[in-house]
């Protein structure tokens, strides 16, 4: 594995012009999972990779799922085997990849009169799901019994439980997974540009010969020539099918997912839970770090698709599913400290529901050659990358006589990951961090934080801290945080870093409202803004917070 390469928007220009003077065999369009998937495997496999994305990398769907890497259990219940094994199988290998980033998460399924899953079913169900996902050893479904539920969460309702499934699944940060997968690629020689959007294509005898591009920063266009385009753009895909006079035949379906963060002490669930909800969905309540969150709605959406919001309907729903389930909890809409809302890129099936869309992913070939594809889960981010890309390797050697090696992704450690095999490595690492920083005031979640997030990076970051010279040790980390996200992942502005790259937004809060001045001056020295663009970045930023986090009556 080599060191952490340089990934920069100081280095915007150079990017740019390398982008617009060379030729290209793929041009990805889209810096979510999906795309990062597939410029690291396309990229791996030999071929000279360009990526774009029109805003910062994972800011669309992203950043804005459960963030499981999970087997996908409710697609039992539509009988979509093929969907939970391929997912189910997904699990162990991304979270070999990234052992500090896929993190282990045992999940209960308390089992409650009249609820959705009886003892027998989820029995079956469960026992199925291991074999269709191969689970192995501790990992295997338990069955539990009502006492040893409630001494697992004792906070489940006792008149109406009946006992738990018990079940494991992983953990991520589905915005830091597809930074790494970005930076992945880069090992391999791709190009990676964010805030740089598609906004019409360029054509050789009517087939798709590469992008045209509007630099958002610069407010610049330029041309990337390629000879293979694929569309990952989530759900902006339809819209570039448009502007390719391509969107014929099947069409994209949103639906909103919403999930609320609350503070520990308010929700104090001592491991993950995956429960009913009154109207026949289900539900996920996780503890991570410092919060608990909850979620998800899944809800038609046709609203701007660049403001995706939670609304006060969202917040009510899920509470009272919370509060439904958990009946000493009482949670009230003043409890919630962050939220995040996202969209879903579902294929179109006509006269089913939101809930009922199947999550499989599509394929769609233009008349003119562009590759889009759509639908799929985070967890199969992997094998969606490996379908599309064998595509255009069958192109490769039809079009060029070109043979393209076989798909290795299963394979490649992400960034981060440099020597651990196990995730008892990943606690050991942990620990070692912890006595590294103790002395100077830090907790054992500063610790955790620095391995889950970036992982043996860590140490870049506690080297450049070591060289800062701030009283403050808190924001001396963050500064030091903030320089390696400046330096090596393509951080442009406090959004970036407070958001995608560190889940403070959503996670940690509070160390917004603290660092928020201290790092705005940073990006000041680093980037060389005047004030007025500094007061831009702060301004959005105490909006963000705002947005994220009240949902008082006076804000409706």
């Amino acid at each position: 594995m080599k060191g952490n390469i340089k990934f920069s928007n100081l280095d915007r220009t150079e990017t740019v012009e390398k982008l617009s003077k060379e030729e290209f065999d793929l041009v990805v369009i889209g810096g979510g999972i999906t795309g990062g998937g597939i410029a690291l495997d396309a990229a791996s496999r030999g071929l000279k990779v360009a990526l774009v994305e029109k805003g910062d990398f994972a800011s669309g769907t992203s950043s804005k799922s459960t963030k499981l890497i999970h087997g996908g259990l409710r697609y039992l219940k539509q009988f979509d085997f093929w969907l939970v094994k391929e997912v189910g199988s997904e699990r162990a290998i991304v979270h070999k990849l990234a052992p500090h980033l896929v993190l282990p998460e045992k999940m209960l399924l308390p089992l409650i009169e009249n609820g959705s899953y009886g003892k027998w079913l989820t029995s079956i169900g469960l026992k199925v799901y291991d074999i269709l996902a191969q689970v192995t050893g501790d990992d295997k479904r338990k069955m539990l019994e009502k006492k040893e539920a409630l001494k697992l969460e004792p906070l489940l309702p006792k008149k109406i439980l009946k006992g738990a499934g018990y079940y494991a699944e992983y953990r991520t940060d589905d915005a830091r997974l597809t930074i790494e997968n970005i930076k992945t690629s880069l090992q391999y020689g791709a190009l990676a540009l964010n805030y740089a959007e598609v906004t019409d294509f360029l054509y050789n005898n009517d087939t798709i010969a590469g992008v045209t591009i509007k630099d958002a920063i610069t407010g610049d266009s330029f041309q990337i020539k390629s000879k293979y385009v694929i569309s990952a753009a989530g759900p902006w895909v339809d819209e570039l099918r448009s502007v390719n006079n391509s969107k014929k035949g099947k069409r994209l379906h949103l639906t909103k997912g919403v999930h609320l963060v609350f503070p520990k002490e308010r929700l104090p669930v001592k491991q993950s839970v995956y429960f009913d909800v009154p109207d026949g969905r289900m539900m996920f309540a996780i503890p991570r770090g410092k919060v608990t969150y909850i979620g998800t709605t899944d809800t038609n959406y046709r609203d701007d698709k660049d403001r995706v919001r939670t609304d006060m309907a969202d917040a009510i729903y899920l509470i009272s599913a919370v509060n439904n389930m958990f009946p000493s909890i009482e949670l009230e809409m003043e409890d919630i400290v962050s939220s995040w809302a996202g969209l879903r890129p579902l294929i179109h099936e006509e006269g089913k529901s939101a809930s009922e869309l199947s999550r499989k992913d599509e394929i769609f070939t233009s008349d003119s050659g562009l590759i889009s594809i759509a639908g799929g889960k985070l967890t199969g981010y992997r094998k969606m990358a490996e379908r599309v890309v064998d595509r255009i390797a069958k192109k490769m050697e039809e079009d060029y006589g070109q043979k393209i090696k076989e798909c290795t992704t299963d394979a490649i450690p992400l960034a981060g990951n440099v020597d651990f095999k196990k995730f008892k490595h990943v606690t050991k690492y942990i620990d070692e961090v912890y006595e590294r920083i103790k002395l100077d005031g830090f907790e054992k979640y500063t610790a955790w934080f620095l391995v889950t997030n970036y992982g043996k990076q860590t140490e870049a970051i506690l080297d450049t801290y070591a060289s800062l010279n701030d009283t403050d040790n808190a924001i001396r980390l963050a500064k030091a945080e903030l320089r390696f996200g400046i330096n090596h992942e393509m951080v442009q502005n406090p959004m970036d870093f407070f958001i995608r790259r560190t889940g403070r937004l959503y996670f940690d809060i509070d160390s917004v409202r603290s660092l928020m001045e201290p790092l705005l001056e940073e990006f000041k020295v680093i980037y060389k803004v005047d004030d007025a663009q500094l007061l831009q970045w702060k301004e959005t930023l105490q909006h963000e917070l705002e947005e994220h986090s009240n949902f008082s009556l006076e804000r409706v």
